[in-house]
C-alpha cells in the first residue's frame, strides 16, 4: 500500500520477517528491517522522499561511487523505554555532521525536514524492531552515494540519500587488546579524517587485519607524522585515565567529533571528573603504565558506546590494565544508556522523541 504525507511517499511491506528474528542472537549489522527510506538527488535539487520496502537496488556499473568513493555515512540508534516510546539521541548532531562530510566530498547538503520527517515515518512503521531494555536498540545508517553514471573524474551531479535500520545489541562484548600504530595512519592534515567518508573505513581494513594476526582486535592509530600522538581506537574515540584524570584528543581535520565523545565530555563535567582535552603522547601513556598511573582506556562511539581496552601494545613492548573497581568506563556506560532509554533525567535535552 502507497500513500502520503505532506512530503513523503510511503509504501509499505506486504509482509514482515520480524518473526524470524532472534533478538537474543544479533550479529551486528547483518539484518534489516522492513522498510528503507530513499531520497535521489537530481536536476540540482532533492526529489520526493520515500519510504519503501527494503530491498535491493540496481546501479549502472559506471555511477561514480563505485569509481571515485563519494560516499558519506553516519550511525545512530533508536531506543524504546518500558512504556513504548521510541527516542534517538542527539540527532540533530548527526545530521550537522553528515551534512559536513557531504561538503567535504563536494555532494549536496541534505534538507533537515526531510531528514527529521524520513526518521520519523521509517521509525513509526519499524518500531516493532526496537527492543526495549537497556543494551538493546535499532542502528540507523543514514547515508549518502553518488548514483550518476559517468566514469570522469569530477563530483557527480546526482545522488541518492538513504536510511537502512539494524537491530542491535552491544557491538563489543568482551574488552579488546589494541595495539599502537607505527606505520599505517587512519588519516593526515588536510585530508577528510574528519568527515565519515566510507574510504577512511576502507583504508583501515588492511593494518587492522596485520594486528589481528598478531592477536589484537584493533589499533589505536597515531599522526601520520611523526606516529607519536594518540588519535583515535579503531572506529572508536579514545579516552585515557590516568589517576583520577581523564584525557583526550581534541577534534581536528584528522579526528572525527563523535557524538559520544561529546557526550562523554559532557558527562564528565556532570560526575566531576576532571578531563583534559589535549594531544595525547604515546610515551606518556607508556609511562603511565609503567608507573602504575594508567588506569583505564576506553573507547566511544554510537556502535560500540563504550569500549575497554585491557591491553596495548607499542614497539613489541605489551602493557596490561587490569581491571579496577570504581572503573569510568563502566560508570559513563551505565549513566549514558539510562539516559538514552529514558532511565534517568535527561537535562541536555538529547533525548529526541518520535510521537
Amino acid at each position: 500500500m502507497t500513500h502520503y504525507t505532506d512530503k513523503i511517499s510511503i509504501e509499505t511491506s506486504k509482509t514482515s520477517k520480524i518473526d524470524t528474528v532472534d533478538f537474543d542472537n544479533l550479529d551486528f549489522g547483518r539484518l534489516f528491517t522492513d522498510h528503507m527510506f530513499v531520497c535521489d538527488y537530481e536536476d540540482g535539487k532533492w526529489q520526493t522522499p520515500k519510504v519503501m520496502p527494503y530491498q535491493a537496488m540496481t546501479f549502472e556499473p559506471s555511477a561514480r561511487v563505485f569509481h571515485y568513493g563519494q560516499a558519506v555515512f553516519e550511525g545512530m540508534k533508536a531506543y524504546k523505554d518500558d512504556e513504548g516510546k521510541v527516542f534517538l539521541f542527539r540527532p540533530k548532531a548527526n545530521f550537522d555532521r553528515i551534512n559536513k562530510s557531504s561538503e567535504r566530498l563536494a555532494m549536496p547538503a541534505f534538507p533537515e525536514n526531510y531528514f527529521f520527517e524520513g526518521l520519523e515515518a521509517l521509525l513509526k512503521l519499524d518500531s516493532d524492531w526496537i527492543q526495549p531494555g537497556v543494551g538493546n536498540s535499532l542502528y540507523l545508517r543514514p547515508f549518502i552515494i553518488a548514483t550518476e553514471p559517468a566514469i570522469s573524474a569530477s563530483p557527480a551531479n546526482n545522488y541518492r540519500f538513504m536510511i537502512i535500520c539494524s537491530p542491535a545489541k552491544s557491538y563489543y562484548n568482551a574488552p579488546v587488546r589494541v595495539l599502537i600504530a607505527e606505520e599505517y595512519s587512519r588519516s593526515a592534515d588536510g585530508g577528510v579524517g574528519f568527515a565519515k567518508a566510507a574510504g577512511n573505513y576502507a583504508a583501515q581494513f588492511y593494518p587492522t587485519s596485520l594486528a589481528q594476526e598478531k592477536g589484537f582486535q584493533q589499533i589505536i592509530w597515531t599522526d601520520a607524522s611523526t606516529h607519536s600522538f594518540l588519535e583515535e581506537a579503531g572506529t572508536m574515540n579514545v579516552f585515557f585515565r590516568v589517576g583520577d584524570k581523564l584525557i583526550t584528543a581534541p577534534t581536528s581535520d584528522r579526528i572525527l567529533d563523535g557524538v559520544t565523545r561529546k557526550s562523554m565530555l559532557q558527562l564528565a563535567e556532570d560526575l566531576g571528573i576532571t578531563c583534559e582535552v589535549r594531544r595525547v603522547t604515546v610515551e606518556e601513556i607508556k609511562t603511565a603504565a609503567k608507573e602504575g598511573e594508567l588506569k583505564e582506556i576506553f573507547g566511544t562511539g554510537t556502535a560500540a558506546v563504550i569500549s575497554v581496552i585491557s591491553a596495548f601494545e607499542h614497539k613489541g613492548e605489551l602493557f596490561e590494565i587490569p581491571e579496577i573497581e570504581d572503573s569510568y568506563a563502566k560508570l559513563f556506560k551505565k549513566t549514558l544508556l539510562e539516559i538514552q532509554h529514558n532511565i534517568s533525567e535527561d537535562k541536555h535535552n538529547w533525548r529526541y522523541e518520535i510521537k
